[in-house]
């Protein structure tokens, strides 16, 4: 059996009505995204579960963002209509384009560098 690469199984997909509609949002907001970044992205296609996908984004200059669809036939679609190049993989060539700013650093690091604290667990009650 021939192995295919998300990109060939994305262009078999074919999408529905609601899918139709739903890439030429994603798209829209896919070209805006592109042309405030540098004029050009990067995406990968990522099923997240219950049948949606996550497009991740990566901009010329290093601002990176994600969309959810509700199909992998929508995402696929919305890609295909803005134009962007479609990886495989968010390898590491891709990863190493992404740039990090203080939000991103003080959101992974937590109260360590001064960033917002998760809150607390709840404790159960106690059992008498």
């Amino acid at each position: 059996m021939a192995e295919t690469t998300q990109a060939e199984e994305t262009a078999a997909a074919a999408p529905g009505p609601k899918d139709r509609r739903e890439a030429a949002r994603l798209a829209r907001q896919i070209t805006a995204f592109a042309r405030s970044h540098g004029g050009a992205a990067q995406g990968q296609l990522a099923h997240i579960g219950r049948g949606t996908t996550r497009i991740a984004l990566v901009g010329t200059d290093g601002q990176w963002g994600n969309l959810v669809a509700r199909s992998h036939a929508a995402a696929g679609e919305a890609v295909r209509l803005a134009g962007i190049e479609l990886r495989d993989d968010f390898d590491g060539e891709m990863a190493a384009k992404v740039r990090t700013g203080p939000y991103e650093w003080s959101r992974m690091a937590g109260l360590q560098i001064g960033g917002p604290a998760n809150p607390p667990a709840q404790q159960p009650p106690a059992d008498n």
